[in-house]
C-alpha cells in the first residue's frame, strides 16, 4: 500500500482527501492518506489519519516522510504557505518521491473593480496613506507582516481606523486604532456589503487567495465604489505537477497508483 501525505487547512484540501478515498474505495486499490494541518482553526472532517501541529514535534519534514514511508507528498496548502509549500518541493527532492501541489485559480478583476495589485506588504502599506478605514481581511498574517501592519496603524494620519478580521486572534497587542473582528468563511455578499458601509470602509486589504468562499468581499467592494488592494501571491518553487480542478488531482494519484 502505497502512502500520501497530504497537506491540507484548506476547504479544497478536505473535498480532495474525499474524493481520493472514494476514489481508492471504488477502484478497489489501496491508500493511505495523512492528512496534515496546522491546527490552528479546527480540526478537519476528513476520512483519514490527522496530524496537527507541523512537523517539528516529528524532528521536521524531512524525518517525518523517511519514518512514516511517504511514497509522496500532495500540497493542497493555502497559495500563501510559502514556507510550507517550498520546503515541501525540497524534501520531496530529497527523499527521491514526487511532490504534486493544487492551488485554486486566483481572483481575476472584472468590470468596475477599482484593484491596485501589490507584490509586497512593503509597497502595498505606505500606499493606504490616504485612507480614512482599512478592512484587512488577509488571513493570518506572520508576526513581521503585522508588526508592519501595527506600526503603520499608530500613524493617526487623520484618524485612519483599522477593522482586521481573522479566524483567530493576533498575536501581538493592538492599538486603539485597531479593531478586530474574529469572523471564519464562507461569506454571504449582503453581510460584506453591511460589514464595509457599517465601518465606512474606503480600503479593502486582502491576499489574491481565489475560491469563492471569501470572494463575497470584492463583489461588495465593486457595488459600493471601495478601493481594492491586492496582495498577489508568492513566486514559488515548480512541483512535479499542479493542478487546479479536483478532478485532475484525484486522476494523477489514480495513475501513480497504478504505474
Amino acid at each position: 500500500m502505497k502512502t500520501l501525505l497530504l497537506l491540507g487547512g484548506t476547504a479544497d484540501a478536505r473535498r480532495i482527501t474525499k474524493a481520493l478515498a472514494e476514489m481508492s474505495v471504488d477502484t478497489g486499490t489501496p491508500l493511505r492518506i495523512i492528512y496534515s494541518i496546522a491546527g490552528l482553526v479546527r480540526t478537519p472532517d476528513v476520512p483519514c489519519e490527522v496530524i496537527s501541529g507541523g512537523f517539528t514535534q516529528f524532528g521536521g519534514l524531512e524525518a517525518y516522510v523517511q519514518t512514516q514511508s511517504i511514497d509522496a507528498i500532495l500540497d493542497v496548502t493555502h497559495p500563501f504557505a510559502e514556507m510550507m509549500s517550498s520546503r515541501a518541493v525540497a524534501v520531496a527532492k530529497l527523499c527521491g518521491i514526487p511532490c504534486w501541489r493544487f492551488h485554486r485559480p486566483m481572483w481575476q478583476q472584472q468590470t468596475g473593480d477599482r484593484w491596485q495589485v501589490f507584490d509586497s506588504w512593503t509597497s502595498l502599506i505606505p500606499a493606504l496613506a490616504a485612507k480614512h478605514a482599512v478592512l484587512l481581511t488577509a488571513g493570518q498574517l506572520t508576526q513581521s507582516s503585522m508588526d508592519q501592519l501595527v506600526a503603520q496603524s499608530l500613524c493617526v494620519r487623520g484618524g485612519q481606523r483599522l477593522v482586521l478580521r481573522t479566524a483567530v486572534p493576533p498575536k501581538v497587542e493592538l492599538p486603539d486604532t485597531v479593531q478586530w473582528i474574529k469572523a471564519i468563511g464562507p461569506f454571504k455578499q449582503a453581510d460584506e456589503h453591511a460589514l464595509l458601509e457599517q465601518y465606512g470602509i474606503d480600503a479593502l486589504v486582502t491576499k489574491n487567495s481565489g475560491g469563492a468562499a471569501t470572494e463575497a468581499k470584492l463583489h461588495a467592494a465593486r457595488e459600493l465604489g471601495i478601493d481594492v488592494y491586492m496582495l498577489q501571491r508568492p513566486q514559488l518553487p515548480p512541483a512535479d505537477q499542479q493542478f487546479s480542478e479536483t478532478a485532475e488531482g484525484v486522476a494523477v494519484i489514480k495513475g501513480w497508483l497504478h504505474a
